[in-house]
């Protein structure tokens, strides 16, 4: 027999078993989560034109996009990303609203990675958006709703590190670097190779103060007490802005007594360029990548002909379950149905099926 005929490609999996179950509960759960919150369901294409995901948006690289053409030889793309989708409806649909617009969803996504990779290349995300609100108390809330969910799937011990892309960009405006180096630079603040960053750094005609500051930012991360340390040694005042913004996020997230959920990371740089201030990410134990994202994004809704303010999270509801796995978190609740035998009197049977099932028994004709 075809080997084909019967196991999946690299990259997606079925899911069987009674996990199929719990995961439908667990979205379910996360999704009435976010309805508390006043976020309104939404579903959206899962595929699209091209140019929604095209390099211009700061979405997932052109090579890693799933393309095909439609009959009229447009390209269309599997959705990689549920966020620049969503900007798309916020602009067309409520282009003249001014106040906020919250919109949650659930919906697969598809990234073409390279097998070397290992990564599953079909994931099912989770999240909400809020439009028209620039204010640091949406991105409290965001944050909020995020550990909010992760509480509800049965996770206790997790942690969300937050970062914000204008303290980056402010110190990267100084140096006077080309894209080509800004790249490399990026790379090694986030593998946190500071022997490879160093290096770098000292063959860059850049300011021996500049120098001492980025080199030290893959150390840049922990509590709140780190955002006291760097804004000590710090001028910039777009680099200062930035501190102040996320040490004002801390106090509201103490607010909601949240605050021993999150720490920060100066150092934290998004694959996203289209995030525009704050970013985050959620980790836990038995996961090598993070179970959560989501930031600050004020001008990617602006391309789709609508300037609004806007700020979104997602749960890769795949990477949690596989943390709840992991730690021991699945609940799997069997309920056997009831049997009625249909060999003797098939009506008895289904009568009896019936009765049962109208009572919210489950209930097996055999």
């Amino acid at each position: 027999m075809n080997k084909r005929l019967y196991t999946t490609p690299e990259g997606v999996r079925d899911i069987y078993d009674g996990e199929a179950k719990f995961k439908l509960d667990l979205e379910a759960e996360l999704r009435h989560k976010l309805h508390l919150y006043g976020f309104e369901d939404i579903e959206t294409p899962t595929f699209e034109y091209f140019e929604v995901f095209s390099e211009e948006r700061g979405s997932v690289r052109v090579r890693d996009l799933y393309k095909f053409f439609d009959r009229d030889g447009n390209t269309l793309v599997l959705r990689p990303d549920m966020t620049p989708s969503i900007a798309r409806c916020a602009a067309k649909y409520f282009k003249e609203e001014t106040g906020p617009v919250r919109f949650c969803y659930c919906g697969k996504t598809f990234i073409n990675n390279s097998e070397y990779q290992g990564k599953q290349k079909e994931t099912t995300q989770l999240g909400c958006e809020l439009i028209n609100d620039p204010s640091v108390t949406a991105d409290a809330e965001m944050i909020a709703a995020t550990i909010d969910c992760l509480l509800a799937s049965g996770l206790s011990e997790f942690r969300i590190d937050i970062g914000d892309v204008r303290f980056f960009k402010a110190l990267i405006s100084e140096t006077g670097l080309d894209d080509e180096k800004i790249y490399e630079l990026k790379n090694y603040i986030v593998d946190k190779n500071s022997f490879g960053l160093k290096d770098f750094l000292r063959e860059e005609n850049v300011s021996e103060e500049l120098k001492t500051i980025l080199a030290d930012l893959p150390n840049q991360f922990g509590g709140a007490e780190c955002l006291d340390n760097i804004r000590s040694i710090i001028k910039n005042k777009d680099a200062l802005a930035a501190v102040d913004h996320l040490k004002s996020l801390y106090e509201l997230l103490k607010v909601y007594g949240f605050e021993k959920y999150v720490g920060f990371d100066l150092g934290m740089i998004s694959k996203y360029e289209y995030y525009t201030g704050i970013i985050f990410h959620a980790y836990t134990y038995d996961v090598g990548e993070s179970i959560a994202s989501g930031g600050r994004y004020d001008n990617l809704v602006g391309q789709f002909g609508k300037d609004a303010a806007a700020i979104g999270m997602t749960i890769i509801t795949d990477k949690l379950l596989l943390a709840l796995s992991r730690q021991g978190l699945i609940k799997k609740t069997i309920v056997e149905p009831e049997i009625m035998d249909a060999k003797s009197d098939p009506v008895r049977a289904i009568k009896k099926a019936m009765l049962a099932r109208s009572q919210g028994r489950s209930c097996q004709i055999q």
